[in-house]
Parts: structure tokens; sequence; C-alpha cells
């Protein structure tokens, strides 16, 4: 980008960037100079705008979680309408999509990168973390509306659907089907 092109959010500009770095070569390709060429901006714009390199990789993680958080409320108060199995599959589907699968992976390559986000109170899996919290709120929800069995533990259930899904995902499986499947059995388990 030429020297004095004003760039109208530089910090969502390069996560952008980043995002695509990510997809396009994984993990260990996501570097400051990968980032920048991406963005097609000077080195110096993303450490104008971050400490280092790690305190930008914490941020574009905490990004994707506060866009879980977001979701969060929209699938609580889907809880009594539609079909509880459309309702998680849904929520699940959009929870794994590709970037965050890849985030998962770019958390769990960098000591560093995890260390800063636990020390910004986000434990766990980033993102997978959230997405968990999420579906145990809903499913506590669909319980209360008599939807799910009583004595079902929304959180043990929210574990199961969320480590089935990573791993279909994960597997390259990504197909509606199986992901309904996964979850119409898992529902089942409740009795």
């Amino acid at each position: 980008m030429p020297t004095g092109v004003a760039i109208r959010d530089p910090r969502q500009h390069l996560f952008d960037a980043a995002e695509r770095v990510l997809l396009a070569a994984g993990p260990n390709a996501l570097t400051s100079r990968a980032v920048t060429a991406e963005a097609d901006v000077a080195k110096g714009v993303l450490h104008r705008h971050f400490a280092d390199f790690d305190a930008f990789l914490a941020e574009l993680v905490e990004d994707r979680t506060r866009r879980v958080e977001a979701d969060r409320a929209a699938l609580v108060a889907a809880a009594g309408t539609g079909e509880v199995v459309g309702n998680l599959t849904a929520a699940i589907t959009a929870l794994f999509s590709p970037v965050a699968v890849a985030m998962v992976a770019l958390v769990t390559s960098r000591d560093g990168l995890r260390a800063r986000l636990r020390a910004a109170g986000l434990p766990g899996l980033p993102v997978l973390t959230q997405g968990t919290a999420m579906i145990a709120e809903y499913l506590e929800a669909e319980r209360a509306a008599g939807r799910v069995a009583p004595g079902a533990s929304a959180d043990t259930l929210a574990l199961m659907l969320v480590g089935s899904a990573h791993m279909h995902f994960t597997s390259g499986d990504g197909g509606d089907a199986t992901l309904r499947e996964i979850v119409a059995t898992t529902v089942t388990l409740t009795g």
C-alpha cells in the first residue's frame, strides 16, 4: 500500500489478512511479514497498533471469541423454537468455521500465545471454550423448556458435542448429514 493512503480500520484489515494467511498456509506460516504482505501494508503498521506479534495474535483470537459470544444470545433466544437438533447443528457449523478450526491449531502451536490468552482471562482453547459455554447455555434453556431430558447434564452434552464436532471438522468430513447424526445421537443419549 502506498505511503500516505489511509486504512479505514487498520486493526481489522490486519486481522482479515492474518485469517487469509492462516487459512491458506496454516499457523506455521503466520508471521508479521506474511500478515503485512497479505494486507499490502508496511510492517510498521502492525507494530504501530500492537506491542508485538504475539499481542497481535492474542487480539486476533480475542476478536474471534467475541464473535462466538455475540452468537450466544441468538442461540439461547432460539430455545423453544425450531428443532433442537437443527438449532444445534446450525450453531456448531457456524462455530467450526474454517477460520475457527485454524485458530485452534494456531493456539495449540504457540506457547507464548496461550500464555498471553490465559493472562487475558481466556482459559482452555479460546473459541472452543466459548462455544462449549454457548451450547451448554442453550441446552439448559431447552431443558427448562422441556425439550431436553430433565436429568441431562448440559455441560457434559456440550463437551461431547464440541469434542465430536472438532474431530468431525478436522477430519475433512465437514458434511452436514454426518454432523446432524452426531448431534442427534448425542441429544438422544439424554433419554
